[in-house]
């Protein structure tokens, strides 16, 4: 029976073809993204584990790196530390270091260096070691006022040269620089655009002062370890610093990096696992038709005494060799997906071209589970199906067993359904966890409830589609009709890989298209202001920027906005909040951004001694208007303020959210050195508005990296950067669409042989080639708009009970975007075409005696 497996399996392998292709694109998929993955965290803690001091001293701070960032504070501890570092027992050699990432680097055509969006641009003191991560490859070192060294990979992208110069731009404002050096990465670089400086310039530049560093570094003298360091220098410390070993600080940097690397991880291997699924229904039709068409072969093993297991194992011998097959050749194109998502990230910034792919045992176990277990499973039943073919039929002129009722089928789909409707309206009813995992609940049992009912379905939905082609197609409109439903389970397993991809794109673009339509009316409720200058990532607006615009001839009011992370709120009640959120604003605020308030007078909003509170902490809190709520920033300092209005809840926590809002005076005094990340002004009453957005970006010409936006600019960044996320989720989707597309042509193409001698007989009573290649096509573009329909109606359910849940959160309006679900109603009808183009090419080309002569 073994030998007999391999033969049946060689001898059909042409028809094996598409199944084992779905398998390759769905391992390529799974083992390119873990060896990608991989790679990159191996790169990276190799890198820090190389550049990493035996011990580092920096400040200890209750504010998270993204409270820091949103305030555009910069952690920083005196100068005198390093002196006081040095006489440490166990310390060899101590360094301060200024490592601030809040800078834009700008060249002499005022084009930023950085990258939009991307990797951060560093500024760094320069001291190097053999530790360092990168060395001089042109020019010297900085060891002066306003002289820089950029990394190379800047250099060679912005067309940077020694002599050149450079603006740095950071919340102290603006200083120039001259290019003295070029600096290449020892190991890889991350991303960033790194700017090196010499110590003293980069501590007035980049901290604005020379009596703060921002950590220092520790050599441990021979014989003391990392650990005994670290115990010697905490004690001599004290409370207010943060002290790190070189695996610790080492460990902190790859989990930040770790975080993003694992997002990209299980992001690509969902749309790997939706692959996989598809490709099960693709196999499954495969072993299905095969099986059908060595009915008398099966029967005739039976015969000669093979028993019902041997039959069934021989089958699922034959899905083993296709998954080793299709996983070897798939794990193979796995390195090729690594080596394209390598240069891929190296074209966003992140240089990986030296890095070696990191192929570690766990990826081909994976590739070949994988692999190997989906085509066992996809092809089981159609196993036990062989099993149960009788000896009798080795006796039949005809091989194919008789089609079982849909009525037992009908019935499990239809409870599926109605258990899937009930999840998915509790889902767009509720809200919270639970409702989230009923909208899952909901969308998987509808999605298994539609596969059950294909055929049912096919069976009733196909003919009416169909229903016009015996009247413009002839003849062979007529058989293309009947061909379509003769086996229906055939036509639902097909249909039910297109299905999944058209649902999941439609669902997508019907969130996508009402978060477009939700925020664009939340800036239309809330946008007051004509225009405002927002803080570009980490980078926040220098001071100097809302008094320049203030200062353009044209502006009327300003006001400017902070955001504020690690307060602590203590409220009427006594309760106290911790590491919360707050708003800082000017007054005026409330005439640029148009909150509801719920009591109070808004127009106080922003006056120093005063606080906004949320309408849900007003009632939770017992914080009145009236009442007292302290405030204690994170530098210790403690203000009481004054509750002067009460803010209806934000659903959608879109612009300011619900956080606190007091003033920027208030905040200014109990904790300094925050800065703006939002500026908004008006133009002067009368003043033309394009006139007035046209002086003030002259007037912030020298900060390329901030732009003047109006509404209809606002709304244009938020959709676009949904757009953008949408783009990438239908690309990766386009894989599924490729397997369902593979599933159509092996579908037809099996169909063809399984009705040779049909088609032959079809020739031979006078019907022409082009006929029988018509009537190919017309099965398959019936086959794709059956499945693209019925996707679409799970995809727009879906995607309403998903927008229904998420009004709580903001996503308010619903709209479906009728051109893009159009649009693939009329690309599966494209798609069937061409997918018909091979198996109607092999059908009409048929030799007609051979054909009726075939069994």
């Amino acid at each position: 029976m073994l030998k007999a497996s391999f033969r049946s399996f060689l001898s059909h392998k042409g028809r094996m073809v598409l199944s084992a292709i779905a398998v390759l694109l769905s391992v390529a998929f799974v083992s390119g993204t873990l060896i990608f993955t991989d790679t990159i965290t191996k790169t990276f803690d190799d890198l820090f584990s190389s550049t990493a001091a035996d011990v580092t001293v920096s400040q200890k701070s209750d504010q998270s790196d993204e409270d820091l960032a949103m305030s555009g504070q910069i952690k920083s501890i005196p100068v005198t530390t390093v002196d006081k570092l040095a006489t440490v027992e166990g310390v060899k050699s101590a360094h301060p270091s200024v490592d601030v990432e809040s800078i834009t680097l700008v060249n002499a055509d005022n084009k930023v260096l950085g990258r939009d969006n991307g990797p951060p641009t560093i500024g760094i003191s320069w001291y190097h070691t053999d530790r360092s991560a990168v060395n001089i490859t042109s020019g010297t070192p900085p060891t002066g006022p306003n002289q820089v060294v950029i990394d190379a990979d800047t250099a060679d992208r912005k067309n940077v040269k020694i002599g050149d110069q450079l603006r740095i731009i950071n919340a102290f404002g603006r200083t120039d620089v001259k290019v003295v050096g070029i600096a290449t990465f020892t190991k890889t670089n991350p991303g960033a655009t790194l700017a090196f400086l010499e110590t003293k310039f980069a501590q007035q530049t980049l901290l604005g002062s020379t009596d703060k560093i921002s950590s220092v570094e520790l050599d441990a003298a021979p014989g003391v370890s990392d650990d005994q360091l670290k115990a010697n220098v905490t004690k001599a410390l004290g409370p207010g610093f943060e002290v790190k070993t070189a695996d610790e600080a080492a460990k902190d940097a790859a989990d930040q990096i770790g975080t993003f690397i694992n997002f990209i991880k299980y992001f690509m291997l969902g749309f790997a696992g939706v692959a996989v699924l598809v490709g099960i229904f693709l196999i499954f039709n495969t072993f299905s038709m095969l099986v059908a068409q060595r009915t008398r072969e099966l029967g005739l093993l039976r015969a000669i005494g093979a028993s019902r297991g041997q039959v069934t194992k021989s089958v699922l011998v034959e899905s083993v060799l296709l998954g080793l097959i299709g996983s070897t050749i798939g794990l193979a194109a796995g390195f090729g997906l690594a080596v394209g998502l390598k240069a891929l990230m190296t074209a966003a910034g992140m240089n990986l071209k030296g890095a070696e792919l990191v192929f570690k045992p766990l990826t081909p176990i994976v590739a070949y589970l994988v692999g190997t277990l989906v085509t066992v499973i996809a092809a089981y039943i159609p196993a036990r199906r062989a099993s149960r073919i009788s000896p009798m039929a080795a006796l039949r002129e005809a091989g194919a067993p008789q089609q079982k009722p849909l009525k037992v089928r009908t019935i499990i789909g239809l409870v599926l359904v109605a258990a899937g409707a009930f999840a998915l309206v509790g889902a767009a009813t509720g809200s919270g966890g639970g409702a989230g995992g009923l909208l899952g609940l909901g969308i998987l049992l509808t999605l298994v409830s539609f596969v059950v009912l294909g055929p049912v379905l096919a069976r009733t939905v196909i003919p009416a589609l169909s229903a016009g082609f015996p009247k413009w197609f002839g003849p062979m409109g007529r058989l293309s009709r009947q061909n379509s439903v003769r086996n229906p389970r055939r036509t639902g397993a097909t249909a039910s890989a297109v299905m999944i991809g058209v649902a999941l794109v439609s669902a997508t673009s019907v969130v996508a298209s009402s978060m477009n339509a939700s925020i664009a009316d939340q800036i239309d409720k809330n946008f007051g202001a004509d225009f405002t200058v927002q803080a570009n990532q980490s980078n926040p607006l220098p001071d100097e920027v809302a008094t320049s615009v203030k200062a353009t001839e044209g502006v009327g009011q300003v006001v400017r906005a902070r955001l504020i992370g690690g307060v602590n709120l203590t409220y009427p009640d006594g309760h106290t909040t911790t590491k919360d959120q707050i708003n800082a604003v000017d007054p005026g605020y409330t005439s640029m951004w148009k909150t509801d308030y719920k009591d109070g007078d808004k127009g106080r909003v922003g006056e120093p001694g005063t606080i906004a509170v949320s309408e849900g902490v007003a009632k939770d809190h017992k914080a009145v208007v009236g009442s007292t709520v302290n405030v204690t920033f994170p530098g210790g300092q403690s203000v009481p303020l004054k509750v002067v209005a009460v803010q209806k809840d934000d659903k959608g926590g879109f612009g300011f959210g619900n956080a606190s809002t007091l003033s920027i005076a208030d905040v200014d005094k109990a904790d300094p050195g925050t800065h703006d990340f939002l500026v908004m002004f008006n133009g002067k009453e009368g003043a033309d508005k394009e006139q007035v957005s046209e002086a003030v970006k002259k007037t912030l010409d020298p900060y390329p990296q901030f732009k003047v936006r109006d509404q209809s600019d606002y709304k244009d960044q938020v959709k676009g950067q949904i757009n953008f996320l949408l783009y990438l989720i239908y690309a990766l989707l386009g894989l599924t669409i490729i397997i369902a597309i593979l599933g159509v042509v092996n579908t037809l193409a099996l169909s063809v042989v399984e009705r040779t001698r049909e088609i032959g007989l079809m020739r031979a009573i006078g019907a022409s080639r082009r006929q029988i290649k018509r009537m190919i096509k017309l099965e398959a573009i019936a086959i794709a708009v059956f499945a693209a329909l019925i996707g679409l109606a799970l995809g727009l359910t879906w995607g309403v009970v998903t927008q229904r849940l998420l009004a709580n959160y903001g996503l308010e309006l619903l709209s479906l975007p009728w051109v893009s679900l159009i649009s693939m109603v009329v690309a599966a009808a494209v798609i069937g075409l061409l997918a018909a183009l091979m198996p109607g090419r092999r059908a009409a080309k048929m030799n007609v005696l051979r054909a009726i002569a075939s069994e």
